[in-house]
Formats: C-alpha cells, structure tokens, sequence
C-alpha cells in the first residue's frame, strides 16, 4: 500500500524537476535519496519508461564520457499532470495539516 502512494508522490518528484531542466536516472535517485525515498535503479528506470510511454516525459539520448545517457523532459501533457498534481496536492495539504 505504501509503495503504491510513495510512487504517486516519485512521479510528482520526477515531473517536477523535469520541468525545470533535463534529467537522468543516477541524477534522479541520488534527488529522491536526499527527500528520505530509498529506491532502487531497477524500480526508477522503468518507472521513466513507463511515463514516458505515457506521454508524460520525452526522452533524449546524449553522448556523455563515451556512453549514452537517457535524458528525461517533461512533454506539454507532463507539464499539465504537474500543474493538477500540485493543486490536488496542495489542497490535500492544506486539508491534513492540522
């Protein structure tokens, strides 16, 4: 049950720093670790497929150091899904706080 709800709140996480600036897997958990998430790469690596097949994420495929690296962006429909999630976020907290 947690596992399930946590994954909701990594996906916000992702969409969100995604919508600043291009991002990458090791980049993204070692980002999720200093929130207190403890995931593993082959829990997020497939998660990123996933929203990227969901059309949330448009992935660019980079030469770093001799190896390819998977960027990861938000798509306009993305970008959508963050701006609800953060309403629907903020009016739960606003609910729960007290």
């Amino acid at each position: 049950m947690l596992r399930k709800l946590f994954l909701g709140f990594i996906q916000i996480h992702i969409l969100h720093h995604a919508n600043i600036e291009p991002i990458y897997g090791l980049w993204m958990l070692e980002e999720l670790s200093h929130h207190g998430y403890s995931m593993s790469a082959g829990t997020l690596y497939p998660l990123l497929h996933t929203m990227e097949k969901q059309g949330l994420l448009l992935r660019e495929d980079r030469l770093v150091e001799g190896k390819i690296r998977k960027y990861y962006s938000t798509t306009p429909l993305g970008a959508e899904v963050l701006v609800e999630a953060r309403n629907k976020a903020y009016e739960l907290f606003k609910e729960i706080k007290d």
